[in-house]
């Protein structure tokens, strides 16, 4: 190969772990032309290669001395075009995060274990929720009143497909159901598939031994980044729960007749079994990788043996509805659509559980003294309004998709309507009033934006006066403006808690008005919500399938959709094995087996500098190597939401106690700026102004401001504002990578 790069491992090594955006490795390293030298396309190590020869200087790299290197995982969230088909699954995302929120009192473990089934129920039941929308704006909505004789299917105008169905199986609904059936099958099918490919290609990876197998951090334990098998299980409950769902809205019409009732029956006996299996705290029990510990083997048989009932069951209830199962029972909907409303009940009780249940662990976990760097979010309900936040996309993207059925098909109704003309598809009372909620949720999100927008200038005419010294008169609003618009981030748990209770509030509201009728959202101000909610749901519907193609070819809208997945994917799949899959099982193995080919020798040195997420990746990997090799490695860190944002909301693994391990694991610098709406102080805040003025005022060695935007040059004007970006060009940057560098190198 021409050129020059740097492929020895010994020596000083600068290994960059980037944040969220897929930033690609030449921004990282700040070299055009960056090669891999390990890994594949998807992770990879990447050095910088010279093409025109060997450089000079003291920033270029030095075989056997030092160099640069970046590592790129960003192909695990942004990179491949199955991205696109992620977007819906961020209910199932949300469910996993709530699991890692959950307080961790040392007391209060049998709580903690309902909790624990509790959310694993819950997330078996939005899976229910998802599924059983698409099952029923395919069997229902179109299945069993579109192409019924004389409704909307059966007229002209209405698609081939649909009218060749209703007229050539006009007198066997049954054919027609199992017809219709086929695309929510297709679509858990799918999910099985991405779940499946996923986990075959992320979560197989086993960390290397040696980090701390026995520790009293949950962070530092292997077993974290090791769900192969508890995944594989909770995969199978959650397919078969949703095959059995599918099954049961085929069937349950005909229940009626001996056969229709033996498949109502046995699709019922698959949907409890999964719901029991579900809640065991086994199912999920991650384990050892280096301990050679295992699975009870009954557990994995019952899983097996779940499987195959599901299977069985499903194709005896299509082939029985495609061989006929008779007229089944009359109605305008289809029999059993009421068991929505009642899953609907379900989850709002078993959210009602879970508040009582988190809220007592918080209570038992709350912190002692009144340091604000130990405030939980939300008081320690992070992990509810996770839930609740959960709930309700799935519900928008449910009820996006039953109006958006029903407005292609024909025209939604309501049950009650007297003599409906033929188009007319009908749904339920509830799922109006639930439409009607939307508009005024979007008037309590814009009360909530005019609040925080009247707070921001309020914080910054408060700030203007005190960076008028150091920035002078003129340029003193424009910075004011930008750190007060970054505190905004402090106040995301206060603002989430109040939309989340109004949300909350106004579905059980809804869920009453629905299930006992005691007002129909026809006509007056109840008339006009649900109309205008219906048309937003359908928007954003449509507004989804736009992205999600876009994103399929777009490679930088990737990218920046990846974002979403760069944040909430990397907490593993500990409760929802739908969601997307958690990059950090394979990219923390893949650090610290490369940590270990870096530094072999006492005279090696590793400087792992993470930028933001790659921030949290760094704290996750310190805690994961052998003590031996934490002595060869020190931890640079920049833009880092470690105390900000996950140890107030992750306290479990990133609180005070989990920092303070890695603190005592490593040398370790963090720098920070007052503009960043993300990143900030690890241990303390140092005040700016008192620096300015006398020095560093801040006792903790970690931590340390960054001044931006810079001071302007007399004569010049006030430079940008870097913000969340660009630590690696700070002046500051090098001062404290130099002293954490613990072995001698050559000039």
């Amino acid at each position: 190969m021409d050129g020059f790069l740097d492929d020895t491992c010994g020596g000083l090594t600068e290994l960059r772990v980037h944040g969220v955006h897929g930033t690609p490795p030449q921004t990282t390293l700040h070299h055009p032309h960056p090669w891999r030298v390990a890994g594949d396309g998807v992770t990879g190590f990447y050095r910088r290669w010279w093409p025109e020869g060997r450089p000079a200087g003291g920033d270029a790299d030095v075989p056997g001395v030092r160099r640069r290197e970046a590592y790129a995982w960003g192909g695990l969230t942004s990179g491949g075009r199955a991205l696109a088909l992620w977007l819906p699954l961020l209910p199932f995302s949300l469910v996993n995060l709530a699991y890692f929120m959950l307080p961790r009192p040392s007391r209060g473990r049998w709580l903690r274990r309902l909790a624990e089934a509790a959310l694993r129920l819950f997330a078996l039941l939005l899976t229910g929720t998802l599924v059983g929308a698409v099952t029923r704006a395919s069997v229902d909505l179109f299945g069993w009143q579109c192409t019924a004789p004389g409704r909307a299917c059966t007229l002209d105008g209405a698609p081939a497909f649909a009218r060749w169905l209703a007229e050539t199986q006009a007198g066997e609904p049954s054919r027609r159901l199992a017809v219709a059936a086929l695309a929510p099958l297709l679509v858990l099918a799918l999910l099985w598939w991405l779940g499946r490919r996923t986990w075959r290609r992320d979560e197989q990876t086993v960390v290397p031994p040696g980090g701390g197998p026995h520790s009293r951090i949950p962070l530092a334990r292997p077993r974290l980044w090791h769900g192969a098998a508890p995944v594989w299980r909770l995969r199978v409950v959650h397919v078969s729960f949703a095959a059995a769902s599918v099954g049961l809205a085929v069937a349950g019409p005909f229940a009626a007749t001996r056969a229709g009732l033996a498949l109502t029956v046995a699709n019922a006996a698959v949907q409890a079994a999964a719901a029991v299996l579900v809640v065991l705290p086994s199912i999920a029990r991650r384990l050892d990788p280096h301990t050679g510990a295992a699975a009870p083997a009954w557990l994995t048989w019952s899983c097996q043996g779940l499987r195959v009932a599901a299977a069985l069951t499903l194709a005896a209830t299509g082939c029985a509805a495609l061989a006929g199962l008779g007229p089944g029972t009359a109605g305008r909907q289809l029999p059993g659509v009421g068991a929505g409303a009642l899953q609907q009940a379900l989850v709002l009780g078993l959210g009602l559980v879970l508040l009582v249940v988190v809220g007592a662990l918080a209570v038992m976990d709350r912190p002692r003294g009144h340091d604000p760097a130990e405030r939980r979010a939300l008081g320690g309900l992070g992990a509810w309004v996770a839930l609740m936040l959960a709930a309700g996309m799935a519900n928008v993207l449910a009820l996006g998709l039953l109006f958006g059925t029903a407005d292609y098909l024909g025209e939604p109704g309501v049950p009650a309507a007297p003599e409906p003309p033929a188009v007319t598809l009908f749904l339920d009372d509830a799922i109006w009033w639930r439409a009607a909620l939307v508009p005024l949720l979007a008037l309590a999100a814009l009360a909530v934006a005019a609040v925080l927008w009247r707070a921001r200038r309020t914080g910054s005419v408060r700030l203007a006066k005190r960076l008028a010294h150091y920035y002078g008169e003129r340029n003193a609003p424009a910075v004011a403006d930008v750190w007060s618009c970054a505190a905004l981030t402090d106040r995301a748990g206060l603002v989430l808690g109040v939309l989340t209770g109004a949300g909350v509030a106004g579905v059980a509201a809804a869920t009453a008005l629905g299930q006992f009728g005691l007002i129909a959202p026809v006509g007056g101000l109840a008339g006009a919500l649900s109309s205008v909610g219906s048309w937003a749901l359908v928007a954003v519907g449509a507004g989804l399938v736009l992205v999600g193609r876009r994103a399929y070819r777009d490679g930088r809208l990737r990218r920046t959709v990846g974002i979403l997945w760069d944040v909430s994917t990397f907490w593993p799949r500990a409760v929802h094995p739908l969601g997307p899959p958690c990059y950090a099982e394979r990219v923390v193995p893949e650090l610290v087996a490369r940590v270990g080919r870096l530094a072999r020798t006492d005279h090696d040195q590793v400087i792992v500098s993470g930028h933001s997420q790659g921030s949290v990746i760094a704290a996750a990997l310190v805690l994961q190597l052998k003590p031996e090799l934490r002595r060869r490695v020190a931890l640079l860190t920049h833009g880092s939401p470690l105390r900000r944002l996950y140890a107030a909301f992750f306290p479990a693994w990133f609180g005070a106690e989990g920092l303070a391990a890695v603190r005592a694991a490593v040398p370790w610098h963090n720098l920070y700026r007052l503009s960043d709406p993300i990143g900030g102080p690890v241990f303390r805040r140092l005040d700016p102004f008192a620096a300015a003025s006398h020095g560093p005022a801040s006792d903790d060695p970690v931590d340390r401001h960054c001044w931006d935007p810079r001071r302007p040059v007399l004569g010049e004007p006030l430079p940008e504002a870097r913000r969340h970006s660009d630590y690696w060009l700070e002046p500051s940057y090098d001062v404290a990578f130099d002293r954490l560098v613990r072995i001698k190198t050559p000039a």
